[in-house]
């Protein structure tokens, strides 16, 4: 009986080892590769860099896996994923009820607040400028930044583009008079458009992001405890710090 018993719980330890190891297993991940610092493409290397990057990589490096990152418009990226094209997203995506539906997420690993980038010379208007002289916000389309302005300034004065690049040329532009954008990529736009946009409304909402898997996929598992371990060690905190010199 003793050795029997030991025999099961050895069998359950080794299944408990086997379930975070994927065996060197390659992945592919869909990566809308246009919100620096989450994610974008080195104009110097061509390489697919940021921190969802290295957030899946160094899960990687826990459960035994290597990622093959594919730059995938936001538009399409879910179709994409469900239709078998890549194995999971990686792509600074807000976790809701509404794509629990449909998907599958990983834990959250970061969570994000939504704000708003606008032009310099108006960065003095507030939320309730926006609200009460109906003034209007643009988003990128099918996102919890599009569903942030609506709750802003009403559905009647958010729109929503296909393109994140098409939504800044619209604020350029004064089409409209401000982005809603993912906060996490403020200081990274503030950088690019310096002088020109700035973010003035911060923290309008808060989101946890997570790692999309189609329904069922048992590499959901794995990727979650790979997440706890690299929490635990402290790489995520490291990696936070690498892009915003927080912890």
């Amino acid at each position: 009986m003793k050795t029997l018993l030991i025999a099961l719980v050895m069998a359950a330890l080794a299944s408990g080892a086997s379930a975070a190891d994927l065996g060197g297993k390659l992945l592919k991940v869909g990566s809308d590769t246009t919100s620096p610092p989450m994610e974008s493409v080195d104009t110097a290397t061509g390489q697919i860099v940021g921190f969802d990057i290295d957030v899946v990589n160094a899960i990687c490096a826990k459960i035994n896996c290597q990622a093959e990152f594919v730059t995938t418009g936001w538009d399409g990226i879910f179709a994409a994923l469900d239709q078998g094209t890549f194995d999971l997203v990686a792509s600074g995506v807000s976790i809701t009820e509404e794509r629990k539906k449909a998907m599958d997420f990983s834990d959250p690993y970061i969570v994000n607040s939504q704000a708003v980038l606008m032009r310099v010379e108006d960065q003095g208007v507030t939320l309730d400028d926006f609200k009460s002289k109906g003034r209007k916000l643009s988003a990128q389309a099918n996102t919890t930044d599009a569903q942030v302005a609506e709750g802003v300034v009403g559905k009647e004065n958010v729109i929503a583009y296909d393109s994140f690049s098409a939504a800044i040329i619209a604020l350029k532009n004064r089409d409209v008079d401000g982005v809603v954008i993912n906060g996490a990529n403020a200081a990274a736009y503030e950088r690019e458009f310096a002088g020109e946009l700035v973010v003035a409304i911060r923290d309008l909402e808060s989101d946890p992001l997570g790692l999309v898997f189609r329904k069922g996929d048992a590499n959901l598992v794995a990727f979650n405890e790979g997440l706890k371990m690299i929490r635990a060690d402290g790489t995520l905190d490291q990696l936070v710090d690498k892009y915003w010199g927080v912890q």
